[in-house]
């Protein structure tokens, strides 16, 4: 599974429903895009863990973290501009 699929991530993380996932899983992938680039976010999400999660990014939506969570532990990580936080 293609975690930058939202469909098959709404459909498959346990406990998220409907277009509210979508959503938040959209808007996610926006900020780490903005912040890291369009093909480097993505790498990075794969390949960097997060200690604040012990895993990458990948790992932790693919278990169903919230990308609420997710996202800070990657601001943690990184220098975000406080426009994004």
């Amino acid at each position: 599974m293609d975690i930058r699929d939202n469909t098959a991530v709404a459909r498959e993380i346990p406990g998220w429903m409907g277009q509210t996932a979508v959503v938040r899983l959209t808007d996610f992938w926006e900020r780490m895009e903005a912040v890291l680039g369009p093909d480097y976010a993505h790498s990075w999400a794969r390949d960097v863990v997060l200690s604040d999660l012990g895993c990458t990014v990948e790992d932790a939506i693919a278990r169903g973290v919230e990308t609420k969570e997710v996202w800070r532990a990657v601001c943690a990580s990184t220098e975000v501009p406080g426009t994004l936080r």
